[in-house]
């Protein structure tokens, strides 16, 4: 059976970016660790010998963006962004090859088709998207302040949902590191979702094609990955998807590979 190969490379305040491999091809999705990391973390999952296609940006923030740089220096391979991602990183990338596009455009990279959609961030022109290869969707989102009815008719039908969890509220307000106007950034409509908030989406969303979810952006301090995993397991009990596996992602190691197939 024909699966795409999932990997998170890393998930975090300190780092993102994820990579997809079918039949010998890849695309990576930000790339927000360093070059090193990067290639590190490549070889480890044995990813290596894949033929990278292309990098897509989620949004031009450092935590998605600041090894593409120097990770490309050994490619020549081009970079896919929105408009205003692209106007964001072009005068500090110069000779990056770019194909830009307006968000909600659809990309064909390869054996990856890839339907983009507008989320509410505080970046330029930040996008989700769903990836169809075949008969597989995997459904992505990284930073959004909330969930759109857009989003959410997006991520239905996905058998693969990777998604931001990134606080707790309760452990947001407690925390004593951040200002208070840095906790209103977090929580915000163009901040970041709560474990609550990622749980309401994917109950929204789950199906009986849905086998995968995977766990992005944790907090290191307002947040804590057996928090996420709770919320998550209470939403999928109550969509009847009980059988539907959950991984914690972190932006300190890369996850393992998952295969993510159609099925029946």
């Amino acid at each position: 059976m024909a699966e795409v190969i999932l990997t998170v490379l890393g998930s975090g305040s300190r780092g993102n970016a994820l990579h997809l491999e079918y039949g010998g091809r890849a695309i990576l999705v930000d790339a927000g660790l360093s070059a090193k990391q990067l290639e590190g973390r490549l070889e480890q999952v044995e990813a290596v010998q894949a033929d990278l296609l292309g990098v897509i940006l989620t949004h031009e923030h450092a935590d998605h963006t600041s090894g593409l740089k120097t990770f490309l220096k050994k490619r020549k391979i081009p970079v896919y962004a929105s408009h205003g991602t692209k106007e964001a990183l072009e005068p500090l990338l110069a000779t990056v090859v770019w194909k830009s596009f307006e968000a909600g455009a659809e990309l064909v990279v390869g054996d990856f088709q890839i339907e983009t959609f507008p989320v509410p961030h505080d970046a330029a022109e930040p996008i989700g998207m769903r990836v169809t290869v075949g008969k597989i969707r995997i459904g992505l989102i990284s930073d959004l302040g909330f969930v759109t009815k857009l989003v959410v008719e997006r991520l239905k039908g996905c058998h693969a949902l990777v998604l931001e969890s990134n606080y707790d509220e309760g452990m947001l307000r407690k925390e004593e590191k951040r200002p208070w106007s840095v906790k209103q950034r977090i929580s915000a409509r163009h901040g970041h979702l709560s474990n609550g908030a990622a749980a309401q989406l994917v109950e929204a969303v789950a199906g009986p094609e849905l086998r995968e979810v995977f766990l992005g952006h944790i907090s290191e301090d307002c947040n804590r990955p057996e928090l996420a995993r709770q919320a998550m397991e209470k939403a999928l009990r109550n969509a009847g998807r009980t059988g539907v596996r959950i991984h914690e992602t972190s932006a300190h190691r890369a996850g393992e590979r998952v295969g993510i197939a159609a099925g029946e």
